[in-house]
């Protein structure tokens, strides 16, 4: 007959093996106004529950969106413009805008990280490239007056164009006209723990060359992919290769950068384009954005280079936004129309669903804050001719969430039938 001991110990194992966390990725997405046909913020909650979404990256700190995902348990991201980042070398108007912007929403409204500029150090705009690493110390500096820096970071967000070249992953480096610029930056985020934000387009890298980029390896389908030949490491789409590609050139500046993570603050595919944008449609919108979503839904995001990270990701974006400039793809980012209809079917299944309550079109007015929004920069990488032969493993190089948790079953099992035998 088993001792009490035994079988406390066995009822504990079994509690422990179903209560294995389930491997999952948090899964981001950009909410854009740029547009005059939007709904109220208060009405884009269940379109992102409809997504399985638990972050939200704003491109301003909209007042009435703040208010509208107080309580929601969403985390927030907001940003500061770069029409801002001279003023914020001011320690005064640092403060106030902290103050206003942030503090003066919080608790109830998680606010996270502040996201300050964007593309700035690819701008060409010498102006902006001087004030934003100021910028950032003064936002940061404003968080520590207000006893706000352990629960939110400050970081500013980078095009792929930062790099001199993106393939392959192990031969990639920072352009040395910007490393003056960035290696502050990098400093700063070693000092703060904060992440450096890369806004990643595998589309951009299709576009410019679709004859030579495999349509598969860019839409996370199946295909043989790549091996890198100077790390060996094996690569089946062109997301994490571009991640890899920036965690190399993080590596290659110093090792003290090795452990500054890296989020994608932006990636998407637009659902239409003109003639030119080759890809530009929704069927592959729809592939891109699905097959992304259901990755984060199903497991961790981990790249071969930092297998260990595990890698946030921001989907770009929430609507199609009706008066960005530029192509017509810089229109045709969003998961959904202004009325709150999906522009395609992801093809996933949450346990949320959203009512046609944010179908109302009147609220949403243009945000000026938001021109900087995605999709307005290439560098996207060119990859060498990949072909399109399917593979049934196709995911294997970012299943090591997985395989962990398989083998934590396995140990578990084990465990398990050891105690049984015995009792």
């Amino acid at each position: 007959m088993a001792s009490p001991s035994s079988q406390f110990l066995f009822s504990l194992l079994c509690l422990a093996l179903l209560s294995l966390p389930h491997i999952v990725s948090s899964i981001g997405i950009n909410y854009g106004q740029v547009a005059n046909n939007l709904p109220p913020p208060k009405n884009v909650i269940p379109l992102l529950k409809s997504v399985g979404a638990t972050k939200v990256k704003l491109y301003d700190a909209d007042p009435q969106a703040l208010r509208a995902f107080s309580g929601s348990g969403f985390e927030l991201t907001v940003a500061l413009g770069n029409e801002y980042l001279a003023q914020m070398t001011d320690p005064n108007k640092a403060q106030a805008w902290v103050k206003e912007n942030v503090q003066a929403y919080l608790p109830n409204t998680k606010i996270v990280a502040i996201v300050v500029g964007n593309e700035v150090l690819t701008s060409n705009q010498s102006a902006l490239t001087a004030a934003l690493f100021p910028a950032m110390q003064g936002i940061h500096g404003a968080l520590v007056d207000c006893g706000l820096n352990k629960q939110i970071f400050v970081t500013t967000a980078h095009s792929l164009a930062i790099l001199d070249v993106s393939y392959p992953p192990s031969a990639t480096s920072f352009r040395r006209d910007l490393l003056s610029s960035l290696t502050p930056i990098l400093d700063f985020h070693v000092k703060t723990g904060s992440p450096i934000l890369i806004n990643a387009y595998p589309f951009f890298a299709y576009e410019e060359n679709p004859k030579h980029v495999s349509l598969d390896f860019v839409l996370f389908q199946p295909n043989q992919g790549f091996t890198d030949p100077g790390s060996n490491f094996h690569y089946d789409n062109m997301l994490f290769a571009q991640v890899d590609a920036v965690y190399h050139a993080l590596d290659a500046v110093g090792i003290s950068y090795k452990k500054v993570p890296i989020v994608v603050s932006e990636t998407g595919w637009p659902s239409n384009g003109d003639p030119q944008e080759v890809g530009a449609t929704c069927d592959n919108a729809r592939k891109y954005n699905g097959n992304l979503i259901k990755m984060m839904m199903s497991k961790k995001m981990r790249t071969p280079i930092r297998p260990e990270c595990d890698l946030t990701i921001f989907v770009f974006a929430l609507f199609n936004e009706n008066m960005k400039p530029g192509p017509t793809s810089e229109r045709n980012y969003g998961l959904f129309k202004p009325d709150g209809t999906p522009v395609y079917s992801l093809g996933i299944k949450t346990s949320s669903t959203h009512t046609s309550g944010s179908s109302n079109s009147t609220g949403g007015s243009g945000s000026s804050s938001g021109g900087n929004t995605g999709g307005s920069s290439g560098g996207g990488g060119i990859y060498p001719p990949v072909t399109d032969n399917p593979s049934p493993d196709y995911m294997s190089i970012s299943s090591a969430g997985g395989k962990g948790r398989f083998v934590e079953c396995v140990f578990f099992f084990f465990l398990l039938c050891i105690i049984k035998l015995r009792l």
